[in-house]
C-alpha cells in the first residue's frame, strides 16, 4: 500500500495493527482517508527534509483517536500514540513526544500554529483541498452523524460548514508555502460563494450517498 522507502518492518507494523482501526470510523475519517493523508505527508518529506519514519507514523496515527468523542479526537490520538509501547522499536521518547504534538497539532480549527515542521505536514497534508473530495466528504459526514436531518436541513449544514472552515473568514489555515493546498483553496472559496452552483453540487452528491 505505501512505498517502502519508509522502515519495511514499521510500514508492515502499521498497516497491519493500526491501518485496519480506520475501518471503524465514518467515511470521512476512513481507510481512504488515512492513505491518502500518509501518501500527501510522504510527499511532503521531498521538501520538507523530515524524518520519513516519523511522518508515516504521525500520518498513520492522526486520527486515530476518532474511535472516542470527535470533538477530541485529536488529543486523543496523541494520547494513543505516545502510549503505544511497540513504537519504541523505532523511535526515541524524544520523537515520540513530536510525534504526539504532531498529532494533536493537525486539527484544522487548531488556535495555534502545529509546534514542529512534524505538526505542519500532517495538518498540511490532512487538508485535502480538492474541491470535489471536501463536499463529497462534507455530505457524507453529514450523513453519519445527523441521518435524523432532512436534505434541506442537510444542505443548510453543508453551506454552514464551508463557510465556517472554507471560506475567506473560515478558520482553516495552511502551514506550508506553496502546497496544492493553496489553489484548491483559491478554486473552493470561488464556488462557496456560488450558491446556485454550490446547490447543484450538494444535489448530486446527495443522491449518490442518500
Amino acid at each position: 500500500m505505501i512505498s517502502n522507502t519508509a522502515s519495511l518492518d514499521l510500514v508492515e507494523f502499521i498497516e497491519t495493527s493500526i491501518l485496519p482501526k480506520y475501518s471503524e470510523f465514518d467515511k470521512a475519517h476512513d481507510l481512504t482517508h488515512v492513505t491518502r493523508v500518509i501518501r500527501r505527508s510522504l510527499d511532503l518529506v521531498r521538501t520538507t527534509g523530515a524524518d520519513i519514519n516519523m511522518v508515516y507514523a504521525i500520518a498513520a496515527y492522526h486520527d486515530i483517536g476518532m474511535s472516542g468523542p470527535r470533538a477530541v479526537h485529536h488529543i486523543t490520538g496523541g494520547q494513543i500514540l505516545a502510549r503505544d509501547a511497540r513504537l519504541k522499536r523505532w523511535f526515541s521518547t524524544e520523537q515520540i513526544k513530536i510525534m504526539k504534538e504532531a498529532v494533536e497539532d493537525h486539527r484544522a480549527s487548531a488556535s495555534h500554529a502545529p509546534r514542529s515542521i512534524y505538526g505542519k505536514i500532517v495538518a498540511e497534508a490532512d487538508r485535502d483541498l480538492e474541491p470535489s473530495t471536501v463536499f463529497r466528504r462534507t455530505v457524507q459526514y453529514g450523513l453519519a452523524n445527523y441521518p435524523e436531518l432532512d436534505r434541506e436541513k442537510q444542505w443548510q449544514r453543508f453551506r454552514e460548514h464551508l463557510d465556517n472552515k472554507y471560506s475567506v473568514h473560515g478558520y482553516i489555515r495552511l502551514w506550508i508555502p506553496g502546497s496544492d493546498n493553496e489553489r484548491n483553496l483559491a478554486e473552493l472559496r470561488e464556488l462557496i460563494v456560488n450558491p446556485q452552483e454550490l446547490r447543484r453540487i450538494f444535489d448530486s452528491i446527495f443522491d449518490e450517498e442518500a
